[in-house]
């Protein structure tokens, strides 16, 4: 098993619908979190991260940072909007990255594509 796992519940996403991940680490050493980028080719268009752990966030962030304090079992679970219409299909990058002090330690990709 890798260090990090990460899923999507679709990798066909739509617009106002709801992107839900999970992420489980079993990294044997120490480290502070995970983080969560986004890239939507051919845009100047963000994700916008809604929740992760059952807890809302309270401003639009397009990068999220879990904290390892907040990840019981070492999982993370997230929910995410994309909300703008296309005019064209759009790959979208998501990069789940371990950081201890301030670096990467491993991480995963997963690409999938945005229509409307």
């Amino acid at each position: 098993m890798k260090d990090i796992e990460f899923n999507l519940n679709s990798k066909e996403i739509h617009p106002n619908l709801e992107i839900k991940g999970t992420i489980s680490v079993s990294y044997p050493g120490r480290y502070d979190g995970v983080v969560i980028n986004t890239t939507i080719s051919d845009s100047n268009e963000h994700i916008i991260y809604k929740s992760y752990n059952g807890k809302k966030i309270s401003q639009n962030v397009s990068r999220l940072f879990i904290n390892k304090d907040t990840m019981p079992d070492n999982k993370a679970e997230f929910t995410a909007i994309i909300s703008f219409e296309p005019s064209q299909e759009h790959e979208v990058k998501f990069r789940a990255s371990i950081i201890e002090q301030h670096k990467e330690i491993e991480s995963q990709i997963i690409f999938a594509k945005y229509t409307s």
